[in-house]
């Protein structure tokens, strides 16, 4: 989708804007876990970034990240905390989003997932751990389509299999609206849709991540303007799920408690389709769950990707199995298993 951004964070890339406003870059080389490289790459013409927070001895294959539409690789910063001291961590602005070049809506997710399998050739890494959010995991999924044995194990967050009629309606709207330079209406519309409506459940952060989610589309300049307005037109030309067959990799899909964008049953839909996935909700969040709990968020990547348990986690609901390949549960089963 959209505004999946983490828009707190601890340090930018000297060209990257401020996901905070105010906030500047600390010139910092060191990321919370080990040294941090950046490096520009080209793929087709278009020029991208990538940051790599190094790991002497990891215990797992590199977790690569991607973010939705309006997350850059400086975006997951506060995260580095807990998953540095795990893997190698890798965070990319892919073509048409973030500082990288501008990518016209021709460029599809065929396209953006080929981009990540030549930044993994170019980093030499043969296989990671794959995390993608929101948009990110629409080409998250379709790079696992493409290349499965890059593919050590894939985690979604946010993920639906198709984008709401709704929501591609006003993106309709959103495109004349951003020629129109009409910014502080789209802002608070949003900021509205990526944060559950009042009265849906307690969700931790809302009022501070609104503001933050607001303030970072609003204060868009006119590159960003453009990249978003090409975005949108990106996600109406292209299909954003395409039934293929996925690997038969250990496989998450999780959405926050209260998630009203992507919702917890489009994201058990998203987990059935996989050969065989485990399905969890993110207490007291909603669409924004990486950003409302942060320390927890991290902890259940850096569990899934070293194979830890995920039962009886303090912060989230017991796991349901779903897949292809497994069995379907009688309706008391399921009830049970899906009740949080």
């Amino acid at each position: 989708m959209s505004i999946d951004a983490v828009p707190a964070q601890d340090q930018q890339s000297p060209r990257a804007h401020p996901l905070i406003l105010g906030q500047a870059y600390d010139g910092g080389a060191r990321g919370a876990g080990g040294p941090v490289e950046e490096r520009d790459l080209t793929f087709d013409g278009f020029r991208y970034t990538c940051r790599v927070v190094h790991r002497d001895a990891p215990l797992t294959e590199p977790v690569l990240l991607l973010g939705g539409s309006s997350q850059d690789r400086n975006s997951w910063v506060r995260h580095e905390k807990w998953l540095s001291p795990v893997a190698q961590m890798i965070t990319v602005d892919l073509p048409g989003y973030g500082t990288a070049d501008f990518l016209p809506a021709s460029y599809g997710v065929d396209f953006l997932a080929a981009v990540v399998r030549q930044l993994l050739d170019e980093l030499g890494v043969p296989r990671v751990n794959m995390v993608a959010a929101c948009f990110g995991g629409a080409i998250g999924v379709r790079f696992a389509q493409h290349y499965p044995a890059m593919v050590a194990r894939l985690m979604l967050v946010g993920m639906t299999p198709r984008i709401p009629a709704d929501y591609a309606a006003a993106m309709e709207r959103w495109a004349v609206m951003i020629d129109r330079g009409e910014t502080d209406t789209i802002a608070r519309e949003l900021a509205d849709r990526f944060m559950s409506p009042p009265g849906t459940g307690l969700v931790r952060k809302h009022a501070a991540v609104s503001r933050l989610v607001y303030q970072q589309i609003a204060g868009q300049d006119p590159e960003q303007l453009g990249k978003s307005a090409e975005h949108n037109t990106r996600l109406m030309r292209h299909e954003w799920y395409r039934p293929e067959p996925v690997p038969a990799v250990p496989s998450l899909v999780v959405t926050g408690e209260h998630d009203t964008l992507t919702t917890p049953a489009m994201g058990r839909e998203v987990a059935a389709a996989l050969p065989e996935a485990r399905f969890l909700t993110i207490d007291e969040t909603d669409h924004l769950a990486p950003v409302e709990r942060i320390p927890d968020f991290a902890d259940l990547i850096a569990r899934f990707c070293t194979d830890r348990s995920l039962d009886g986690l303090p912060y989230a609901c017991r796991p349901e199995i779903l897949g292809t390949a497994v069995a379907a549960p009688d309706r008391g089963d399921f009830a049970g298993r899906a009740a949080c």
